[in-house]
C-alpha cells in the first residue's frame, strides 16, 4: 500500500529548486541549447538547472496526480516563468516519452513579490484544497509562516534532494494520520 500524499505539494523555486536567485542572477535573453535537458542559460552564460533529484521528484508527483505549485517570492516574476518555459524535464525513469516543459507541471503559479501568506491563500481560493492538504518546501526558514495557516512547511536549506522531500513528506504524514471513518 502507498503512503497517502498530500493534494497539493508547493516549491519555492530560488535555492529550493535551482541553484540561484532569478532577480539577481539572471540576464536576458534566455536560451536552452538545441535539445538541452534540465539546463538553459542567460546572456552571461550562467545556467539555470534543477537540482540533480527535482525532475524526477517533479514526474512521481505528476504520476500520483498531486496538484504542483510554485510559489515565489521574485521581483522578476516573468523571468521565473520564462526560466519554467524553457527548461526540459527528462521523463519518469523507464518512460518513453519525450521531455516536458518544466512549466507545464506546476497547476497553480503565485510568482511574484510579496508574503507567501498571499501565495497560499490564493492557492486555496483558487483550488478549494485545505491548508491542511498542503506541503511547502522552501529554502528560507521565515516563510515557515504559512504553518499559521495549517499548510506544512519543510525548510530545505541547501535545496530540494530526494532526502529533504522524504522528510517533507514524513512530516506531513505525522501531522495528518489517515482518518478512518467509524464503521469503516
Amino acid at each position: 500500500m502507498t503512503s497517502r500524499l498530500p493534494q497539493l505539494i508547493a516549491f519555492d523555486l530560488d535555492y529550493t529548486l535551482w541553484d540561484l536567485w532569478i532577480d539577481t542572477h539572471v540576464t536576458r535573453p534566455l536560451k536552452r541549447e538545441g535539445d538541452a535537458i534540465n539546463r538553459i542559460v542567460d546572456k552571461h552564460g550562467q545556467e539555470i538547472a534543477f537540482y540533480k533529484d527535482v525532475p524526477q521528484i517533479l514526474n512521481r508527483l505528476r504520476a500520483a496526480e498531486v496538484v504542483i505549485a510554485a510559489c515565489s517570492r521574485t521581483s522578476a516574476p516573468d523571468l521565473a516563468r520564462e526560466a519554467l518555459t524553457l527548461l526540459l524535464v527528462p521523463p519518469q525513469t523507464g518512460a518513453d516519452t519525450p521531455p516536458t516543459r518544466a512549466i507545464e507541471f506546476f497547476d497553480q503559479k503565485e510568482i511574484y513579490p510579496g508574503s507567501k501568506l498571499t501565495h497560499f491563500k490564493k492557492i486555496h481560493q483558487k483550488t478549494g484544497i485545505p491548508y491542511k492538504e498542503m506541503l511547502f518546501f522552501d529554502d528560507e526558514w521565515r516563510n515557515k509562516e504559512v504553518e499559521s495557516l495549517g499548510v506544512t512547511f519543510q525548510h530545505v536549506p541547501h535545496g530540494l534532494d530526494d532526502q529533504m522531500f522524504a522528510k517533507g513528506l514524513a512530516k506531513w504524514r505525522k501531522r495528518h494520520p489517515v482518518e478512518v471513518a467509524e464503521g469503516a
